[in-house]
C-alpha cells in the first residue's frame, strides 16, 4: 500500500523529487529524450548520450514537431 504523506512535509517534498528524477532517468534508459527547465531557467532537451540542447517551443506546432534547437549546452565546469 502506498505511503501517505502531508503535503505540506518534507517527506511529501522529498518523495515527489524522487519520483521526478526516476522518471527522467527511466526515460532516458528507454532511450527517449528528456525536456526540462534547467536552474538557469533555460528550456532544455536531454539525449540519453547525456547531450543537452537549449530549445525553443513552437506553439500549435504538433507534436514531435513543436520545438527548435537552439544551442547544444556544454558541461558546466566544476
Amino acid at each position: 500500500m502506498p505511503v501517505a504523506y502531508d503535503f505540506g512535509s518534507k517527506e511529501f517534498d522529498e518523495a515527489v523529487r524522487a519520483a521526478g528524477h526516476q522518471a527522467f532517468l527511466e526515460t532516458l534508459a528507454a532511450g527517449l529524450p528528456v525536456f526540462y527547465r534547467d536552474a538557469d531557467g533555460l528550456n532544455v532537451m536531454q539525449y540519453p548520450d547525456g547531450r543537452r540542447f537549449e530549445i525553443r517551443w513552437i506553439p500549435g506546432a504538433p507534436s514531435g514537431e513543436n520545438y527548435e534547437v537552439i544551442r547544444e549546452l556544454t558541461a558546466h565546469a566544476a
